[in-house]
């Protein structure tokens, strides 16, 4: 049977499909006889939503496992996964999220697990409608898992996690791959919520509190008297911490907080939650987007939020400059990336868009 469908594979994916098939292509005529099958592209099916966090007044959190198609060629831990749907019929919306499942090999399940954002009205974001109006049997579309925030080939003896809200999700996937691993070495977690209710994984996270060998959790709630994030604190619990290898992900002020303790550290690897905002100094000149003939006075923030001000919509995934889905063409002048502070003033350049700061005249191919 498996010699059947491998045969198959290969004639939907050969060149004769593919011109037999245009101009839309082998996939198209796949999806309209059954969703689930696919040559090239990638396609999953929600089979389970659990909610994680559902507190009154604040934006829920839950997990979503998502059956993929043949095609999906599996994860690393700490890896990301653009994501694709259509909200009330409108234009397919993409945004980035990190996988929580352990590591997963191709065609295997695995599971997202996001806040619903609450920026986002009507519940037309992605965030939201997966959490708050999805159903099981729901189909999205998803890339191929991305991202270099992952866990060495060789894993060290001793690694520490620092993870705030969301930013837990890569964490999770290391640390459950990890353990179906049975890494016999030392693992120090350290996550920031903003209370016990917020807390996210809460009852795994406790388990393995209570049995995990070799596993150090903290979970912390500065809310509620618990330490912030210090090098004191840090020396107490990992001492030599600075030498020990760290991943941490989550907001911009936890980030900022963990790159100042680490002290320039290559120890520390960071994803950002969200981009931190950089101050570039005195705001001036213009920021032209030369493709809608639109022109506005630069007011500091990044190339996508000035896009959007001026009325335009621009595509983006992720915000937070890790996707590229937002590269533009920068004609001429300098930005400054918010999250390294590197400028460039090369014309004709690619740019992300979403991490990129005007300074001065600048435009944009939008």
């Amino acid at each position: 049977m498996s010699i059947v469908a491998d045969a198959t594979t290969r004639v939907l994916r050969s060149r004769l499909a593919a011109t037999l098939a245009t101009p839309h292509g082998v996939d198209r005529y796949l999806e309209l006889v059954n969703p689930m099958w696919a040559a090239h592209e990638v396609r999953a099916r929600i089979v389970d939503i659990t909610r994680e966090v559902d507190v009154l007044g604040h934006p829920p959190v839950a997990t979503l496992t998502l059956q993929p198609t043949s095609t999906w060629r599996g994860h690393r831990a700490g890896q990301h996964v653009q994501l694709g749907v259509e909200v009330d019929g409108a234009r397919r919306t993409t945004r980035v999220f990190t996988i929580s499942s352990p590591e997963s090999k191709p065609g295997d399940r695995f599971t997202i697990t996001m806040r619903a954002n609450p920026d986002a009205p009507d519940g037309k974001g992605v965030s939201r409608y997966l959490v708050e109006r999805a159903q099981v049997g729901t189909m999205v579309h998803l890339s191929q898992a991305q991202g270099d925030f992952v866990l060495p080939d060789h894993v060290p003896d001793h690694i520490v996690f620092i993870t705030g809200g969301s930013g837990i999700t890569p964490a999770m996937s290391m640390l459950r791959s990890l353990q179906r691993r049975t890494h016999r070495g030392r693992i120090t977690f350290l996550h920031y919520a903003q209370s016990p209710q917020h807390q996210i994984f809460a009852a795994e996270l406790e388990e393995v509190r209570r049995s995990g060998y070799g596993i150090d959790v903290h979970l912390l709630h500065p809310e509620l008297g618990d330490p912030a994030l210090s090098p004191a604190y840090l020396e107490r619990l990992v001492p030599g911490y600075r030498d020990v290898p760290t991943w941490a992900c989550g907001p911009a002020p936890l980030i900022e907080a963990v790159h100042g303790a680490y002290d320039g550290s290559d120890a520390l690897r960071v994803e950002y939650f969200k981009p931190p905002r950089v101050s570039t100094g005195k705001v001036e000149g213009d920021v032209s987007f030369t493709r809608s003939g639109t022109t506005a006075a630069n007011s500091g923030a990044t190339l996508l939020e000035q896009a959007e001000a001026a009325g335009l919509t621009p595509q983006f995934g992720c915000r937070m400059g890790i996707c590229f889905s937002c590269t533009a063409t920068k004609k001429e002048g300098t930005v400054r990336n918010v999250l390294t502070g590197e400028t460039s003033s090369l014309p004709d350049e690619d740019i992300r868009i979403c991490v990129s700061s005007p300074e001065g005249d600048c435009a944009v191919e939008l």
